[in-house]
């Protein structure tokens, strides 16, 4: 009658330790255990690598929204202009709103705004921009804009001139220094009508504030300054809100429009943001199943391998039961030769998805030289590079997840070398 013994005892180890590095004359399967650790190791990497990317670019989409815009706007519902019949949404009260506004608890700033789209001309190259009106103190506090990755020239100055994005620059061929015609078609009211108005500016700061759509069309200009070219004397177009706790935008929507007043509508960054960040989930919850069917398909390669040894080893494990082995024993064997072959696997994907998350920049330089450039196109992705973060929830999910899979399906063929007759298989031995 088969003894007991304690589980995972060491000769069991020890058994288990021989058939993984048993050579395949000796009835191993030695090339199948290495196809299944290759396979863990790249789909480990794979869903780490695919994790990280998505959080980074999760995390930059959002750092450039909240570092170059406004977390809430505040702006008019409008009323009838008596004169001219047409709805006037712009704020005359704007500076008792904005005081009302900075009462609210958790608003960190708030500030007056002058918005147009106007045309900019320099030499002969023209480009299509969003003049931004805002007083210098108010411009300081933008954290993309004023402590940008690059930038040139002297914020500073901003009375002196305009500051221009880097993408706007280089469209308009223009550095610091320089001219740049700003035309708006709506321009001065004469008793012939409205005449376009045209004014040159020096260019005082450039600014890359990390998003292709904000450098390729975003010029900021002094509040005041805004006022007068934009014939808002004495108004402002919106308020724009900053608060402390952007990711919670929508439980300060209430306040913010008692604080604002009759006739205040609020617009935050989620709405503006809302669906591509809705589809930015949807495709994560996509891509973690695949890349988790991935897994399952690369563990079930260790079930062919264990299939394979219990195949080859039928006449030893007909030898070690009628020695006295039990069941469990044979089935913790085997049990332990596929947990290991997952285990290492595992470990090594850990490594590569980590060390291709940490070095990610420089691997895709390297990938972006051999393709000749252009691999990513800023303005079509909106960020100009491909950025990844490690987040340990996410490294342990695939790492659970790996480790859960290859434990299951190493059970089922550990089972059935168990339950093996030793009379059978000893029988033509």
């Amino acid at each position: 009658m088969a003894g007991t013994t304690a589980p995972f005892a060491p000769f069991e180890w020890m058994i288990a330790w021989r058939y993984l590095r048993a050579r395949r004359a000796e009835g191993g399967v030695s090339v199948m255990t290495v196809i299944s650790l290759v396979g863990i190791t790249l789909a480990v990497f794979a869903l780490i690598a695919t994790l990280a990317v998505r959080s980074g670019f999760r995390a930059e989409f959002v750092d450039t929204i909240l570092g170059a815009n406004a977390h809430v706007t505040v702006y008019s519902a409008g009323h009838v202009d008596p004169v001219s019949g047409r709805i006037n949404r712009t704020l005359v009260d704007y500076d008792e709103m904005a005081a009302r506004i900075r009462d609210v608890p958790g608003v960190t700033r708030v500030a007056p705004l002058i918005k147009g789209q106007v045309m900019a001309n320099a030499r002969d190259r023209n480009a299509g921009i969003e003049v931004f009106g805002i007083a210098l103190p108010d411009l300081k506090t933008i954290r993309r804009v004023a402590q940008p990755d690059d930038s040139l020239g002297d914020i500073d100055r901003l009375g002196e001139g305009i500051a221009i994005g880097s993408g706007v620059a280089r469209e308009l061929n223009v550095t610091t220094g320089d001219k740049v015609k700003i035309i708006s078609p709506n321009g001065v009211k004469t008793a012939f009508g409205t005449s376009p108005r045209v004014k040159s500016y020096e260019v005082v700061y450039i600014f890359t504030a990390g998003r292709y759509d904000i450098d390729r069309t975003r010029v900021y200009m002094p509040f005041a300054e805004a006022q007068a070219y934009f014939n808002r004397e004495g108004v402002a177009d919106e308020l724009e809100v900053m608060v402390e706790r952007p990711e919670v935008v929508n439980e300060m929507a209430l306040p913010l429009m008692r604080a604002g007043g009759d006739g205040a509508q609020i617009w935050t960054w989620r709405d503006a943001s809302g669906g591509f960040l809705r589809a930015l989930d949807i495709e994560d919850n996509v891509m973690f199943v695949i890349l988790s069917i991935l897994v399952l398909i690369a563990a079930m390669n260790i079930v062919s391998g264990l299939i394979m040894l219990v195949k080859n080893k039928g006449r030893d494990i007909g030898i070690l039961r009628t020695m006295g082995l039990s069941e469990g024993s044979v089935l913790r064997v085997f049990f332990i030769c596929g947990a290991f072959t997952g285990l290492i696997g595992t470990a090594l994907g850990v490594i590569f998805g980590c060390l291709f998350a940490i070095y990610i920049d420089a691997i895709f330089s390297f990938v972006n030289a051999v393709a000749g450039g252009g691999v990513w196109d800023p303005s079509i992705r909106g960020i100009y590079n491909l950025p990844a973060k490690l987040e340990l929830g996410d490294v342990l999910s695939a790492v659970a997840l790996s480790l859960g899979l290859s434990f299951v399906v190493t059970i089922f063929p550990a089972r059935r070398a168990a339950r093996m007759n030793p009379v059978e298989a000893l029988r033509y031995e």
